[in-house]
């Protein structure tokens, strides 16, 4: 589904590149990836070109002959994606329907919430192995029912999907070739530098194999997207367009350095901002789902921000460098290991931590049960602690008390029953099972029975779900709920304050 999705943000709009709405038809943003050899990644593409009548136009073709080069070299493990996707949409005549008035007198019958249309999609992947795995975004295979994949030859095959991990936006595709495979090569992300030359290769708008060029425009950003989401895109000027979503923007020495992702917009088109996957987080991902179908992530169970100058000064540090620890999870692996509220994480396993993001980013990025360093100011003074993780996916029983703690409720998971009467898909929110007399949700007109289906614009994929987005809220954190009331079916969107 690709809908038009626009936030607010310091810079502009962010457009999420899967984001496009053309009647019933829709495209997926993409650019794709590079086919190389190691011994060929490991020489620059940038070669003096001798006969030049200037400086300038001898830099100038420099240039052009590396991105020549680049663009050889990774068309052939560039890869045309095109899927199928049952869209939900909401029954345009639903206000009429649930208006007395209008059954009434035009006797309307009783009408489903919400219905399905099949909608084609492209986009764009990289092969990244030679057993024919495609790496590309989670909002464009991620939802697919059917998926094909055209390469550069024009050879076309039916893929499936490996796994998908929306957290990251990613996602792993695999196709069964009798011929050898092209492949990309990945670099070290970390050793981008802004001002960078880079190249995009994709499919936008359904315009094969194009390619652009630009710059590294800047490095860690995040709030982005989805803030529940793993973010440390880089920014770049290269185009990318509708269609280009899920390929690679690489260096000169033709190797993948991210995977393109976003743009920021007002229009809907490309307007000079883009943002990228950095290749180190996809290739992570990408090995994760290959082998696990899964991403595991490391846990420490705590809530973190970041430090602003007022913040550092009521915990007597004098930096805003940092991640401030805000609430501590009873029996989880932070509390066992001695982090107490009101820490500031200023180093993990070595690494110094700018940010609460890349402190975030850093410990999912941990293998599980690892004693990890970890480095905190505690009233002025440096304290080292050992901790050692958990897993997030198994923090569901302890999250659940916690949870309990912040909204004075218990859930459960909707059944297939309940979902058919009130027009939801399975799977879709939670239900309420209990509710604490003097809780928040209390307090705030829930009852028993009622469901709860997003949080802050974010959509609720069942109790687990449900848990992790409020684990991460922070105390006193007021937030928007998409409810559902039992007893009418109407739904609404509810303001509670977090405890």
């Amino acid at each position: 589904m690709l809908n038009s999705i626009r936030r607010s943000h310091h810079w502009g709009y962010i457009l999420l590149l899967m984001v496009l709405t053309l009647g019933t038809a829709f495209t997926f943003l993409t650019v794709t990836a590079c086919a190389k050899q190691e011994e060929q990644a490991k020489k620059p593409f940038v070669e003096s070109v001798t006969g030049q009548t200037s400086e300038g136009s001898k830099g100038s073709i420099d240039l052009s002959t590396g991105i020549i080069r680049v663009a050889k070299q990774a068309i052939p493990a560039v890869v045309h994606i095109e899927v199928t996707e049952r869209q939900e949409v909401m029954n345009p005549l639903l206000p009429f329907e649930s208006d007395p008035f209008f059954r009434r007198f035009f006797d309307i019958p009783k009408m489903p919430r919400k219905f399905k249309r099949e909608l084609k999609g492209l986009g764009t992947g990289m092969i990244i192995d030679t057993q024919g795995h495609i790496l590309t975004n989670h909002h464009v295979a991620g939802g697919a029912t059917k998926i094909e994949v055209l390469l550069s030859d024009g050879n076309r095959y039916p893929a499936k999907l490996v796994g998908t991990d929306s957290k990251t936006d990613l996602a792993v595709i695999q196709i069964s070739a009798k011929e050898p495979l092209p492949t990309v090569t990945f670099g070290d992300s970390d050793k981008v530098e802004v001002g960078e030359w880079v190249v995009a290769i994709g499919h936008p708008r359904g315009l094969d194999q194009t390619v652009t060029q630009g710059i590294i425009s800047a490095k860690h950003r995040q709030g982005i997207t989805d803030p529940s989401s793993y973010q440390d895109f880089l920014q770049t000027d290269a185009a990318i367009n509708p269609g280009n979503s899920g390929g690679p923007l690489l260096n000169l020495r033709g190797e993948v350095i991210g995977v393109n992702a976003a743009i920021a917009s007002e229009s809907g088109g490309f307007e000079g901002i883009g943002f990228t996957i950095p290749s180190n987080m996809a290739l992570h991902v990408a090995k994760q789902l290959i082998t696990h179908g899964k991403v595991e992530r490391g846990w420490l169970g705590i809530s973190i921000q970041d430090l602003t100058p007022d913040l550092a000064k009521s915990v007597h540090v004098e930096t805003t460098k940092g991640a401030l620890v805000a609430d501590v999870v009873k029996g989880g692996p932070a509390e066992k290991g001695g982090l107490k509220k009101n820490d500031v994480v200023v180093a993990y396993r070595g690494k110094e931590i700018p940010d609460s993001g890349t402190f975030r980013n850093e410990v999912a990025n941990t293998p599980i049960g690892s004693e990890t360093k970890v480095t905190v100011l505690r009233n002025g003074k440096k304290v080292e602690l050992t901790i050692k993780l958990g897993n997030l996916e198994e923090s569901t029983k302890i999250l659940a008390t916690y949870v309990k703690g912040r909204l004075g409720a218990e859930v459960r998971a909707i059944s297939p029953q309940e979902a058919e009467k009130y027009g939801l898909d399975a799977g879709q929110g939670v239900m309420i099972n209990q509710l604490e007399a003097k809780g928040p949700l209390r307090k705030a007109g829930f009852e028993v029975g009622d469901m709860i289906l997003e949080i802050n614009n974010q959509p609720i994929k069942g109790v687990e779900a449900f848990i992790q987005l409020v684990s991460a809220l922070k105390p006193d954190q007021r937030i928007t709920l998409l409810a559902l009331d039992h007893r009418s079916g109407n739904m609404g969107n509810v303001q509670v304050v977090v405890r």
